[in-house]
């Protein structure tokens, strides 16, 4: 039997002994390199596979050679670069490229487990689970954690914080990890947002001024603490909310002491969220902090190509306006669907034969136009704010502390980090050298600001306007 075809039996023993999300979490992109003095060398993706087929499936893998084989082997799993140091390299890439008999579906070959009687609201979207997320550098790391968790929750990475700027698909991973969960468990898994926890943690107070408040504070408890799983975004909206930062600080105590597991997304990490209590903070280290991306072109691409995948267009598209779209939209995956949402209805009215490059720049042309994300850069906001405060670049790059320059200054900075995609640090170096504590304290300054002040909200799109 050749190496190509072992390799393939081996696999085919092991998958019907794990679930689908543990082979395609650590068995689907391994790649067996040679076979030699009794000993597998076997290439993993991540320094993770390493521990996790070591710790937990070593035994499962020496069963399946031995069943292929009858005969025992050592196992020494190797990342890519590791290959040219420990063994001769092997071209044997041919082996598991792709093994094409797998079905991809995380929910549909393993059996859902019957629910308890009980009715959980989990308010999770049934439509965002682990199938439908699409996988490139940028976000790999993230999903591999999210499947950890979703396999074994409670047991490891506990608390996960998925951190990244808004519409790079945290909250599709949070829902997916919590969709499986749901459904191959008989875990409570609550998905909620920090506006959400602080409205009713709010209700609590306000029942209390009313001198009834014993059932609520109960029925709060009871959504928040006997969970299994609590999913919360955006935990950065709690900046500011000091009572309801105490009020989930117990909570988080509560869950974690229990091995419940916490799932948390921010759009920052939590080293950068510095208006949040020290001591939330430091909690939020004890699990795994990881960090999703921008998309690469190479994962935009993907993206849209499942996005438009059984529609009305999937047939008619060429490949060059799949690349056009991911060329302009290039920081936001909500930005992407917006495209495709776009060209779907101009389709719908004009139904060419084919979409084409000329066709699809018809389409979208005011669309991409009015893409701030691609136009903007910090100089380009600098300038903007600067006009319409009637002051100078120079203004918001300087000293000067007084209202008239320090306010502007502070829009200048808020915009560059969400309208661009360049880091804290060189964000605070475009305005005089300042460091990312500062361009932080701006951010959450004038986020704070807009939820209270219309008049804000009326500026900041005037000035964008301008750009």
């Amino acid at each position: 039997m050749g190496e190509k075809d072992l390799w393939q039996s081996v696999l085919d023993e092991i998958y019907p002994e794990v679930n689908t999300a543990s082979f395609h979490a650590w068995f689907n992109d391994l790649k067996l390199i040679k076979i030699e003095n009794n000993k597998v060398y076997i290439q993993v993706p991540m320094e993770i596979h390493k521990r996790i087929l070591t710790q937990n499936y070593y035994t499962l893998i020496d069963d399946a050679f031995y069943k292929v084989t009858n005969h025992n082997y050592e196992f020494e799993f190797l990342l890519k670069e590791e290959i040219d140091s420990k063994i001769k390299v092997y071209n044997l890439e041919q082996n598991v490229d792709n093994v094409n008999n797998v079905d991809n579906s995380l929910n549909s070959t393993k059996p859902k487990v019957e629910k308890e009687d009980e009715k959980w609201e989990s308010n999770l979207i049934p439509e965002l689970n682990f199938d439908n997320y699409v996988v490139g550098d940028s976000n790999r790391l993230a999903k591999t954690a999210g499947m950890i968790v979703a396999e074994q929750p409670g047991k490891v990475h506990n608390p996960l914080f998925i951190y990244g700027k808004s519409g790079l698909g945290k909250t599709h991973l949070m829902h997916a990890i919590g969709n499986y969960i749901v459904n191959n468990s008989h875990k409570k898994v609550l998905y909620t947002t920090s506006e959400m926890f602080k409205d009713d943690y709010i209700n609590i107070i306000n029942t209390e001024n009313k001198g009834n408040n014993i059932q609520v504070a109960a029925d709060f408890k009871k959504k928040y603490r006997e969970v299994d799983v609590l999913i919360i975004d955006d935990i950065q909206y709690l900046v500011g909310a000091e009572k309801t930062q105490q009020e989930f600080f117990h909570t988080f105590n509560a869950l974690h002491q229990a091995n419940k597991q916490i799932i948390i997304s921010s759009d920052r990490s939590p080293d950068d969220l510095k208006l949040l209590e020290e001591r939330l903070r430091s909690r939020f280290m004890w699990g795994l902090p990881v960090d999703i991306y921008p998309p690469d072109f190479e994962l935009r691409c993907k993206i849209i190509k499942s996005k438009i995948k059984n529609t009305s267009i999937a047939n008619k598209i060429d490949e060059n306006v799949i690349e056009y779209i991911a060329n302009n939209c290039q920081n936001d995956v909500r930005f992407l669907e917006g495209a495709i949402n776009r060209l779907m209805a101009y389709t719908a009215m004009i139904v060419p034969d084919v979409i084409d490059l000329n066709f699809a720049i018809e389409a979208l042309a005011d669309f991409v136009n009015h893409n701030i994300y691609s136009k903007s850069s910090i100089e380009s906001i600098q300038k903007a704010v600067a006009d319409y405060y009637k002051i100078t670049i120079d203004d918001l790059k300087g000293k000067k502390r007084s209202a008239n320059i320090a306010y502007p200054r502070q829009i200048a900075m808020y915009l560059s980090r969400t309208l661009t995609e360049e880091n804290l640090n060189r964000i605070g170096l475009e305005f005089g050298g300042r460091d990312h504590s500062t361009v932080i304290h701006a951010c959450d300054k004038i986020t704070s600001d807009l939820k209270n002040n219309p008049a804000l909200e009326q500026q900041l799109k005037e000035i964008q306007n301008k750009m």
